[in-house]
């Protein structure tokens, strides 16, 4: 067991007006935040594997698949492996990402 802090990262990539960083992964598991900072779009693609976002700072609108879903602090969202999806109404969101990986 050990513990990982993510507050810091959110902090260092929203003043980089973005991205995405690993805060832990083992077989199975990876676990991000990704901060998303307008006016930049939301570009990523459709992943292989199955992801949970947990809101940790602002909110927006998940597009999965065609269907808009909000994004408030509080809830988190589940995609499915390979759907179509990205984030947009955001001024500023940060987001744990927690990807379901097939242990090796």
């Amino acid at each position: 067991m050990h513990s990982f802090g993510f507050e810091d990262v959110r902090r260092r990539l929203e003043d980089a007006n973005g991205g995405y960083e690993i805060v832990h992964a083992s077989p199975g598991l990876e676990i991000g935040v990704y901060v998303l900072v307008a006016p930049e779009p939301d570009r990523q693609q459709p992943h292989a594997d199955d992801e949970i976002y947990i809101p940790i700072a602002g909110s927006g609108t998940l597009q999965v698949e065609g269907e808009d879903v909000p994004v408030r602090e509080g809830e988190a969202l589940f995609v499915e492996a390979g759907a179509e999806h990205r984030f947009t109404a955001y001024e500023s969101l940060s987001l744990l990402v927690v990807f379901a990986r097939p242990a090796e």
